[in-house]
């Protein structure tokens, strides 16, 4: 139980990580519809907030990208230029550079979806072309009155982490030409705070000075969906491995009453020359307490073990270079100590309760 609850742990750093830039510290969106209203006023209200740190405007969407012979369907992330500061995505770049922001179509793409398209990368290389349906009715009769359309150059390429998998990152601007809206257009601001732990205090203060027309969410609420995910699977875990502990707990049950039968002479030589009978059942109830003890200490000794070497070793893996993560604390010591110690109790005062019947057969 105790390396099972020390892995997940670890998943749940590793998650942690995995997603600490995929959302901001605060996000700004409207309340109807996509398009921010009034996004120079919000402007304005946030370079004044001296909690803040920096903040980046952003629209994202669905698109369909083309290369060649070969297509895929892709979220473009617009941003401006300040958008590192929020989400630094420059440091995890393994090939090639960031978009210079000087031209409106150079990318930043996503490893597994540039290596599915076989795009190649760098100033030099061939352009991609993205296109993005196009709203309205009426009779469709050439392929320019379904898509707005444009040719794009990948600068560099970045892992996605199971987090950001076909993504594309973009300047703001191309999002706005593909939509067809105005220059300061913006689905979001996404903003980075001086101190994340006063984000709750902050996101009160913006509500009360950008008005109705905007929502403003923290990270956790962001990620709300996926650390119930998580929480749920632990719990139901948790849930499992006590179910286990309370099956082994009749093995508890079985040596105590193997040694009521095997020291039931010695047990009525002592109530003969006077012990009292509950003195008797504590004896018994005690000795199952130090059984108890020593198997916690014993199990959490051996699980400590294995969860160290694998931490220094990663010797077992889930997938090749995917070692299972582990994180040993004092959270994990308490969980299991004290669910094997409460049925422990539990199971020893309740076979450790003699009658008169014990000490006459």
């Amino acid at each position: 139980m105790f390396i099972i609850i020390s892995v997940f742990s670890g998943l749940e750093d590793m998650n942690r990580v995995m997603i600490a830039n995929l959302h901001a510290d605060l996000t700004v969106k409207s309340t109807a519809g996509k398009i921010l209203p009034d996004v120079k006023k919000a402007v304005n209200i946030l370079k004044k907030n001296p909690d803040i740190s920096t903040f980046s405007k952003t629209i994202e969407e669905k698109v369909y990208l083309t290369y060649g012979d070969n297509g895929d369907i892709a979220t473009l992330r617009g941003v401006d230029s300040a958008y590192i500061g929020v989400n630094p995505i420059n440091k995890d770049i393994f090939y090639g550079t960031y978009p210079s922001f000087k031209y409106t179509n150079e990318v930043l793409m996503e490893n597994q979806l540039d290596n599915r398209l076989s795009i190649p990368v760098g100033g030099n290389a061939d352009h991609a072309t993205v296109m993005m349906p196009k709203p309205g009715t009426g009779i469709i009769s050439r392929e320019e009155d379904i898509f707005n359309k444009k040719d794009i150059y990948v600068t560099g390429v970045f892992p996605g982490n199971g987090q950001m998998e076909n993504t594309i990152i973009s300047p703001l601007e191309l999002l706005q030409e593909l939509l067809n809206l105005p220059k300061n257009s913006a689905y979001e601001i996404v903003i980075k705070l001086k101190n994340p732990e006063s984000a709750d205090a902050v996101k009160e203060t913006l509500s009360e000075q950008l008005g109705k027309n905007y929502i403003i969410t923290t990270k956790a609420q962001e990620n709300a969906a996926f650390w119930k995910m998580i929480n749920t699977e632990k719990i139901f875990i948790y849930l499992i491995f006590g179910l286990v502990i309370i099956i082994t707990t009749f093995n508890l049950a079985g040596a105590i009453i193997i040694l009521q039968l095997d020291k039931r002479e010695q047990a009525k030589a002592l109530i003969s020359i006077g012990l009292p009978m509950k003195k008797l059942r504590n004896i018994y109830f005690y000795t199952g307490i130090l059984i108890v003890v020593f198997g916690i200490i014993s199990g959490l000794i051996v699980g400590s073990i294995i969860c160290i070497f694998q931490w220094y070793t990663g010797f077992f893996s889930a997938a090749p270079n995917l070692p299972f993560p582990v994180n040993v604390n004092l959270e994990n010591y308490l969980i299991v100590s004290g669910t094997a110690g409460f049925f422990g109790i539990i199971v020893s005062w309740i076979f450790s309760k003699l009658n008169k019947n014990y000490l006459q057969k």
